[in-house]
């Protein structure tokens, strides 16, 4: 008895300390954003096409569940209760119905605001308004915040994220929390008890390895930002995910740059928020965005962030276990020429020192499926070889036999 009443104390303890809802993103959160594509040129009738399309596609099948409405979404003022406001010229229904016509299709609803006095955009901030601005969100009945970090100063990160948590925690409803601190002040040491997931880098920009530069701050080519952070997918797993950002499939660039984008993202199990916009979206990018088995990579109940096992000039080889004692491999052409492929199996073992896995070709025989091309192919008793265009993937998955 004593020790059942010992027990019951220490997770009552425990419980204390940890301030989000937990179990709400056991496997990394899947959806759409307005940013990319829009920024804050948002509406009803936006939300609510972007909503029936996910359904009729298939994206909503595929897994992707959640419409985020980024910044720009309030007007630029409160109103004299000191309640955020919806912007009744773009939301005229009301943010409520809005959220309700999402919800009937069953998907799930966000909102964005920000850590600061204002947001990016210069809309109403959240400093000082926290458990407010929580009961506010849970009145509206919200299943994800996205929480940013513009015009912070004389805060630090992990209080005014922590705070914000504790709030959404008491408002009373689960609400996964999505921390945008842009990896400056390192969440992935603190916010495992905060957030369900956090920002690694600064924002995206749709190209493969570019820097595009603003007055102040740059944004990254997907695989920059995939290589900012080398050493924190300890930090990653189910629940507690290290978010690469809001994907640009879709958005300008090519076909091959658009499945790199999106294999990589699987490999390293980043949440996958599409930013594109749906209504002109063509057949390729929906055959991206839905391909099940690069979603199965991404979607593993291991929950393992995968790694760069090598690269070979500019050949980069990408691997990340799976569950059952399977592996996925990609193959990236970060050339701007062909390459050919001819990886011997037998000539590698390779390691993850992090989860104390490894496999030896030599001893381990697999099975190997490619997930684009949709079709098994030779085992690793021969060598793999192919041709890669310039900036295109080949992503296989090895079922051990």
């Amino acid at each position: 008895m004593k020790i059942q009443i010992n027990i019951f104390f220490c997770l009552l303890f425990l419980n204390s300390f940890s301030q989000k809802y937990r179990d709400l993103a056991i496997t990394p959160p899947m959806g759409w954003n307005t940013w990319n594509t829009f920024e804050t040129s948002i509406d009803e009738k936006l939300i609510k096409e972007t909503a029936d399309i996910m359904v009729s596609s298939g994206m909503k099948d595929a897994g992707y569940t959640y419409i985020v409405l980024d910044d720009g979404w309030m007007t630029m003022e409160r109103d004299k209760n000191g309640d955020l406001v919806p912007d009744p010229k773009k939301f005229p229904s009301g943010m409520k119905a809005l959220i309700d016509y999402v919800h009937s299709k069953g998907l799930k609803f966000g909102l964005y605001n920000c850590a600061g006095i204002k947001t990016c955009a210069g809309y109403p901030g959240t400093r000082g308004y926290e458990y407010q601005d929580a009961r506010f969100y849970a009145g509206l009945e919200i299943d994800f915040l996205k929480y940013d970090w513009c015009n912070t100063e004389g805060i630090t990160a992990k209080e005014a994220y922590t705070t914000m948590s504790d709030a959404l925690k008491k408002a009373g409803r689960p609400i996964v929390f999505s921390l945008c601190e842009w990896g400056d002040n390192q969440p992935w040491n603190w916010a495992e008890p905060v957030g369900n997931l956090w920002r690694i880098s600064g924002d995206i920009y749709p190209c493969y390895d570019c820097e595009f530069k603003h007055d102040t701050w740059s944004s990254w080519g997907f695989f920059k930002i995939a290589e900012m952070h080398k050493n924190i997918r300890q930090f990653s797993g189910p629940d507690h995910w290290n978010d690469f950002d809001m994907m640009e499939v879709g958005n300008g660039m090519t076909f091959e740059e658009d499945k790199s984008h999106f294999a990589l993202w699987c490999m390293l199990a980043s949440p996958l928020i599409a930013g594109n916009d749906f209504r002109n979206m063509s057949k390729e990018t929906l055959s991206i965005l839905t391909n099940k088995e690069l979603l199965s990579i991404n979607q593993d109940t291991l929950g393992i962030q995968g790694f760069k096992y090598r690269e070979e000039e500019e050949l980069s080889i990408w691997f990340k276990p799976l569950q059952n004692g399977n592996w996925a491999v990609s193959f990236f052409n970060k050339s701007n020429k062909e390459i050919k492929i001819d990886f011997d199996w037998k000539k590698h073992h390779v390691i993850d020192d992090i989860n104390n896995l490894e496999t030896s070709f030599n001893t381990i025989k697999y099975d190997i499926r490619d997930v684009w091309q949709h079709k098994d192919l030779k085992s690793t008793k021969e060598s793999f070889k192919a041709v890669l265009a310039s900036h295109d993937v080949i992503t296989l998955i090895l079922k051990r036999k």
